[in-house]
């Protein structure tokens, strides 16, 4: 016998000796399987007897079963457990927690609940026909949920003194300071740093913030929303993060809506409004929705950062880190809307070479698409797919990246007054970067809002220009 079915035997028992002292309905243990094992937790379902027939229930854990110390803003499973009891009393979808576990227990850090059925995938509750009826009130659905999320009493559930307080000023520097980390220049995320400095939110009306309610992290059946997941970042905090954050491009899933890609502004706070009696501040709303592209960038470039220095090094990661321009965009288009105008393909010359580079790498890609993909199933395919995708990437790259970067030299040099040629497209990001961090560059200024917009939007034509803040650059 080997040492996994050692393993899996014993799991198997703890579980079953934790379900039979504190599920009262169980009466036998049917079957223990593991869905998934990201670094820092466990799933499982489970597969129990009871007298009214068989049911399913789920465990999360920490990775391996062990004991984790809490982190700032991941106040650990145990607290996780709490919110998601509190969000259950204040009429706020959720599993149902039976039992958290205890180190007697012998399965580390986590909690025994309730298995639902139903669809958490964002694009397919952007676009499966079944969900249509439900898409048509889901933004109003979500204003009334997150409204009662805010009004959980932190005092008298003891949240006030498990979970950690962050004001905006807090989660700008946080990501700021992370971003410098990579030594690594992109204007437009210290443009937005800056703006979001000059424009923090002066009310601190804090209460309980979900802080990562969007599409994706509930889950809907053919009626509504029957659970609100992922509750292992929550704070106390600003309100109007959580409204601004299911606003995020980067959570449409391609949808035309501004609310996940289903929904409109207008049921959002609607819906909001009814249940919480507060009137919606759209100003500090579309703050938080500026923090939250703002946000993701950094976060892309961080796992571009992680395969470079990281054990990790797949290829999904540097595919992910090229997405920062997607937020980018964004940023643009909320901040700094104007005229675009993109730069034109660089017609290929003949060469002496046979094949051309473009060619190989188009050989590639379509061996991944059509060959690989065709004699794949999950994790794999999925690979082969996002490998294809960053050979396309390259692909734009030799077609429309010389005269990008030329445009972005000429108007680096332009706005910071360098016309003698002798600094490069590096030192000139790096200058204009300094002037940004330091204050000495105004926002205001016409000329450096052209920049920012021409450059941004020529990269995302170049990473990814079927992403909907193109079009939406294009046509302001």
């Amino acid at each position: 016998m080997s040492n996994v079915d050692v393993d899996k035997q014993g799991l198997d028992l703890a579980i079953g000796q934790v379900l039979d002292r504190h599920v009262a309905e169980c009466r036998k243990l049917l079957s223990v399987e593991r869905l998934s094992g990201g670094a820092s937790q466990e799933t499982y379902r489970i597969r129990i007897e009871t007298d009214s027939g068989e049911r399913l229930l789920a465990m999360r854990r920490a990775a391996g079963g062990v004991k984790v110390e809490p982190l700032p803003g991941h106040p650990g499973l145990d607290v996780e457990a709490l919110l998601m009891q509190c969000a259950h009393t204040a009429s706020v979808p959720v599993p149902q927690v039976y039992y958290v576990l205890q180190d007697e227990d012998g399965l580390g850090d986590g909690f025994i609940m309730s298995w639902l059925e139903g669809e958490a995938l964002g694009a397919r509750i952007n676009r499966a026909p079944q969900y249509g009826a439900v898409r048509e009130k889901l933004a109003y659905e979500c204003g009334k949920n997150l409204a009662r999320i805010h009004q959980i009493d932190l005092v008298g559930t003891g949240l006030e003194k498990k979970l950690a307080v962050i004001s905006p000023r807090e989660f700008v520097e946080q990501t700021w300071n992370r971003y410098i980390d990579f030594n690594s220049p992109w204007p437009m995320i210290d443009y937005t740093a800056q703006w979001l400095l000059e424009n923090l939110p002066t009310d601190e009306a804090f209460c309980l913030v979900h802080n990562d309610f969007r599409n994706g992290n509930f889950m809907i059946n053919e009626e509504g929303i029957i659970a609100v997941l992922d509750w292992e970042l929550a704070h106390i905090g600003d309100p109007m993060r959580d409204l601004g954050w299911i606003c995020v491009n980067s959570w449409r899933f391609g949808g035309a809506g501004p609310v996940g890609g289903f929904g409109e502004y207008e049921d959002l706070f609607r819906g909001y409004e009814e249940v919480s009696g507060i009137k919606v501040d759209k100003a500090r709303v579309k703050y938080w929705e500026v923090f939250g592209s703002f946000w993701w960038a950094v976060g892309c470039l961080g796992m571009a950062e992680h395969y470079r220095t990281g054990p990790d090094k797949t290829v999904e990661r540097p595919g992910i880190g090229r997405r920062s321009s997607e937020c980018q965009i964004d940023c643009v288009n909320l901040l700094i809307k104007g005229d675009v105008q993109l730069i034109e393909a660089e017609l290929k010359q003949d060469n002496l070479d046979m094949p051309r580079t473009d060619e190989l790498i188009s050989s590639v890609r379509d061996f991944l698409r059509t060959e690989v993909m065709s004699e794949t199933a999950g994790r794999t395919n999925f690979m082969a797919r996002v490998a294809s995708n960053s050979l396309d990437i390259v692909l734009r790259e030799l077609e429309l990246g010389s005269r990008a970067k030329e445009q972005e030299l000429e108007g680096l040099r332009s706005l910071l007054g360098e016309h003698d040629g002798s600094l490069g497209l590096g030192d000139l990001r790096w200058q204009l970067t300094r002037k940004l961090r330091s204050g000495e560059q105004s926002l205001q200024d016409q000329q450096l809002q052209n920049h920012l917009r021409q450059t941004v939007t020529n990269q995302i034509a170049i990473d990814q220009p079927r992403y909907s803040g193109l079009k939406t650059a294009l046509d302001t």
